[in-house]
């Protein structure tokens, strides 16, 4: 599809002046997510509370490259070429939760992004799978049973670092409440493209995916004393085309995002 001046409407966003298509740019926000949410796990191999979390760091980050690199062949039907999207887009043009834009300060960060991120993320790939786009349908419940390790392992932290008390818990609470309201915006974004999605079947009402987000995160959010319902999304600053608010990944993390040190060694 072309607009007036030859432009495709669901074309690689990097450098071209019209945004993506919605179905478009949902592939991008999933995957985006995804490849920097290993990003940031890949980060704690090292450096975490035992030799166990850290293998289990590697195999998660390993299961969101794995499951970005599946979303990102998605586009290729929309008019994307995958490989540019996967490795010459400036940070800027990123379309991921806010909450990866920095590194984890520490294993309460971890732990919590583990159960909201990954939690929100798992939400938005249900209501995408159950919609009405075929590959979503046939590819993502594979992701989302390599997914329930990711909750069983968040959880099991989550209500760990919560029973610990004192320091543990209160900055468990911190990170977990800090992420929230950017994610929650991400999740359930209250704009036109989204609501093109919705009419289309692509993906369930935003009422539905609350409800199962909170289903999902309800009791293990009690655990730190306060629920989903305490959270309002963060909406301010709103960037329709990225579905996130203002600011974008540190440069760092979208260079290895890239394969920027490694781009001699690619073969076609």
């Amino acid at each position: 599809m072309t607009g007036a001046a030859g432009t495709r409407e669901d074309a690689y966003p990097a450098g071209r002046e019209t945004a993506p298509a919605p179905l478009s740019r949902h592939i991008l926000t999933l995957a985006d997510t995804k490849r920097l949410l290993g990003i940031r796990y890949s980060d704690w191999i090292l450096g975490s509370p035992s030799i166990e979390t850290g293998i289990a760091a590697s195999s998660m980050a390993q299961d969101e490259w794995g499951h970005a690199r599946l979303l990102y062949a998605m586009l290729k039907k929309q008019g994307f070429d995958p490989f540019e999207v996967e490795h010459t887009r400036p940070a800027g043009r990123y379309y991921s939760v806010p909450a990866l834009d920095r590194p984890f300060a520490d294993w309460a960060d971890f732990t919590a992004a583990v159960v909201v991120v990954d939690g929100a993320l798992a939400v938005a790939l249900e209501s995408f799978a159950a919609g009405s786009f075929a590959l979503a349908a046939s590819r993502i419940p594979k992701m989302l049973a390599e997914e329930e390790y990711h909750r069983r392992f968040g959880f099991a932290w989550f209500a760990r670092l919560a029973a610990a008390g004192g320091e543990a818990e209160a900055r468990l609470r911190e990170a977990a409440l800090a992420m929230l309201p950017s994610t929650l915006a991400w999740l359930l974004p209250e704009d036109d493209v989204h609501e093109e999605l919705v009419a289309e079947g692509r993906v369930w009402p935003g009422g539905r995916v609350r409800e199962r987000c909170e289903e999902r995160l309800a009791g293990v959010l009690g655990q730190a004393g306060f629920s989903l319902a305490d959270v309002e999304p963060a909406r301010g600053g709103w960037d329709p085309e990225r579905r996130r608010g203002p600011g974008a990944p540190g440069e760092e993390a979208v260079e290895r995002a890239r394969g920027d040190r490694n781009r001699a060694l690619f073969v076609e």
